[in-house]
């Protein structure tokens, strides 16, 4: 549960009732007034002040704590609820929030979450497309996501139908962690033919949403929920989607957010291939064809996770080769440190990190220090 205490939490409920009033908004509010309690204890003309609040807004702010007591009492309502559906609210003022998430433009100041958040999800990687995909996407997102979650890495999407719900069937398969993002309230499970996959979910991973209990899945609640699916990840891979179809808005948010986006060629003249084929066409997607692709794209953020057992392309290392690979990691090692870490001379790893070079998996840097590509 939240560190927030329950009238904490109200003020800040209070605040996002407000017509007018999210995220951004509560933010320069609290950049001034450093508390929800005295942003809505403040005067009228202090909040006229703080950029972004207008008269009107001002004056909503100021008459707010009217509902205080309505926002209290469907607050402890809500709460319990939650607790027996064995859920919580976090902020993002709580240690448990993702901080990967934390990093965007507007993370969400709440959330509700079904089961638990570990520190080895912030190295997660999204997977959205289509809901109505081909056979071809289906056997793709079932194989990459697999290779991710065989590897360790957290596999993220929306538990919608198609792509999303192959994802992280293929990640529970496997084994591995999973974590959806729905567009709902946590007691309101859509497509309702996937209340094993939420209870699956849940109990191996995580559900996540930033709406109340009892919100319908509306168009109008997606968006926000795809803000959120590659705000979570390092990045997104997109397998199959239309130009117009939700998992391209879900692209162009992991981009505004500096994250990766990869995608997986399709057909030309396929429907569901268009959009994929479009973000590869115009350079704002990669390529891919594997998990590994995507793992090897990724190395020094997926270090964490992953330590030496990323994969590398089928490349033909000798053992000295091999030994050096081993000894490297994310950070530039001097030569000399090399050369005590493998028990080789100077002379001789200079010239197995040659080779290594042409073969794209070290890079050399100044002061003859090299790492990993």
């Amino acid at each position: 549960m939240s560190k927030l205490n329950l009238e904490q939490l109200t003020n800040l409920y209070t605040l996002l009732s407000i017509e007018g009033i999210g995220p951004a908004k509560v933010r320069s509010l609290l950049a001034k007034f450093r508390s929800t309690e005295k942003i809505l204890s403040a005067e009228y003309d202090s909040l006229l002040n703080v950029d972004g609040i207008s008269s009107n807004l001002a004056k909503r702010i100021h008459s707010a704590n009217r509902n205080y007591q309505n926002t209290k009492d469907w607050l402890e309502e809500e709460i319990s609820k939650l607790k027996k559906l064995n859920a919580e609210i976090i902020t993002v003022w709580d240690e448990s929030y993702p901080k990967i998430l934390k990093n965007i433009y507007d993370p969400p100041l709440i959330l509700q979450i079904k089961g638990e958040l570990l520190e080895a999800d912030d190295y997660s990687i999204a997977m959205v497309g289509t809901r109505m995909p081909t056979n071809y996407g289906k056997v793709q997102a079932e194989r990459i996501a697999a290779g991710l979650a065989e590897q360790n890495i957290t596999v993220v999407s929306g538990m919608a139908r198609g792509i999303d719900s192959i994802s992280h069937s293929a990640a529970l398969k496997q084994g591995g962690r999973t974590i959806a993002v729905i567009g709902s309230g946590l007691d309101v499970v859509y497509p309702p033919e996937n209340h094993k996959l939420f209870d699956k979910i849940s109990e191996s991973g995580t559900v996540i949403s930033e709406f109340n209990l009892g919100t319908k899945p509306d168009a109008v609640n997606f968006p926000k929920r795809n803000r959120i699916i590659s705000g979570i990840s390092l990045g997104s891979i997109i397998v199959e989607t239309g130009i117009a179809g939700g998992a391209m808005q879900t692209a162009r948010f992991a981009l505004d957010q500096n994250r990766e986006v990869f995608a997986v060629p399709g057909n030309v003249g396929v429907n569901q291939a268009e959009g994929t084929n479009q973000l590869i066409q115009r350079g704002e997607a990669e390529l891919i064809t594997s998990a590994e692709d995507v793992l090897i794209e990724l190395e020094l953020k997926l270090k964490p996770v992953l330590g030496k057992n990323i994969p590398r392309q089928q490349e033909e290392l000798n053992l000295f080769e091999e030994k050096i690979l081993n000894a490297l990691n994310s950070e530039a090692l001097l030569i000399d440190n090399i050369a005590n870490a493998t028990n080789l001379s100077t002379s001789d790893c200079l010239v197995h990190l040659l080779s290594l070079e042409f073969k794209g998996l070290v890079k050399q840097l100044p002061g003859k220090m090299f790492a990993l590509l």
